[in-house]
């Protein structure tokens, strides 16, 4: 399968980003102000002490904002990691008509998922594109051992549509 599709290029992954990142931004604000709330039910029912700025207490215990920085990449890890290993693409992805698959053209492992998120370097991986002309692949696709390609209008329909 992977023969089929050719590697996508620096721009249609660039814009793929644009898009997740809106995404991954409302499921982070979503994320911190559910933590936030947690926060102050447990300021509430006192085993926090009261604070009139439990933002400042977050930001000043260690533990808390360890915590809060744990929940926002496992969050967006998470997003990534789901919708790879579910059908090869995310929502940019998708209305970029790209797909990230193993070597061989399968949906990639929860394994490969996390390291390719963890990895992409806040997409400064994809940068690595630019200068691989033979192979087309990012940092995060030769660590994970995985490709990224650009799907014809039916397959990316037919994936798409697979999913319902």
């Amino acid at each position: 399968m992977s023969g089929e599709f050719p590697r996508a290029g620096f721009w249609r992954r660039f814009a793929s980003l644009i898009y997740d990142s809106l995404v991954v931004i409302s499921f982070s604000m979503l994320t911190a102000i559910l933590y936030f709330a947690i926060i102050q039910g447990i300021i509430a029912v006192g085993i926090l002490p009261d604070t009139d700025d439990p933002a400042a207490l977050i930001q000043d215990s260690t533990l808390l904002y360890s915590i809060r920085s744990v929940l926002l990449v496992t969050v967006n890890v998470a997003f990534f990691a789901y919708f790879w290993t579910k059908s090869g693409q995310t929502i940019g992805m998708r209305a970029w008509r790209l797909k990230v698959q193993t070597l061989d053209g399968t949906l990639i492992s929860w394994p490969q998922a996390i390291i390719r998120s963890l990895t992409a370097c806040l997409g400064l991986g994809n940068l690595l594109v630019l200068v691989d002309f033979k192979n087309k692949r990012a940092l995060q696709d030769y660590l994970a051992k995985t490709a990224v390609v650009t799907l014809t209008k039916e397959e990316n329909k037919r994936i798409y549509q697979s999913l319902n």
